[in-house]
């Protein structure tokens, strides 16, 4: 989930509540447990780089994995940020796609939005600190589902497109 925080915590509250968790497409619009993020350039400085991994994932038995590594260190919050001056934890995470043609296209897409600072942003979590985030749902779990954050997820890389497209990322 990109804040440290467990998925099924998350997700339980949500199903006590007699709810399901919410679409991909809902969670980037709310943002961060439901602040929203800054918007455009307000990316802290990171690092993104990506490998083949000779495995498949869920739903794509035919296709490698690409698993992207995504790494941002602690830092001090800008004025583009929150609140300027103050600290922000870091974030080390992996997500996956598949290695096949939409797969690379939705790769292609992540690095553009990276590149111009559309894909992460500074949020305040749930236990009120200030952390890096995804501002675009990202698999961070080769398998398990998407209620996990993994695959099999049929609509994910549909999904993903549409939500970088409306950043203006195409």
């Amino acid at each position: 989930m990109g804040s440290g925080q467990s998925s099924d915590k998350v997700y339980c509250n949500r199903y006590l509540n007699g709810q399901g968790p919410p679409s991909l497409e809902q969670q980037a619009k709310e943002g961060l447990n439901g602040i929203p993020s800054l918007g455009p350039g307000c990316q802290p400085q990171g690092q993104m780089t990506w490998v083949i991994l000779h495995r498949d994932l869920p739903g794509f038995p035919d296709d490698n994995t690409v698993q992207i590594s995504y790494i941002f260190p602690d830092g001090i919050q800008t004025e583009k940020h929150p609140h300027p001056g103050h600290p922000y934890a870091g974030l080390r995470l992996c997500a996956y796609l598949p290695d096949n043609r939409e797969g690379r296209r939705v790769l292609k897409l992540l690095e553009k939005a990276f590149n111009q600072q559309l894909l992460f942003t500074v949020a305040t979590n749930k236990d009120g600190e200030e952390t890096a985030t995804s501002s675009v749902p990202l698999k961070t779990h080769a398998d398990g589902g998407n209620r996990a954050d993994g695959y099999p997820d049929s609509d994910y890389l549909k999904t993903v497109r549409r939500l970088l497209r409306d950043k203006g990322i195409e």
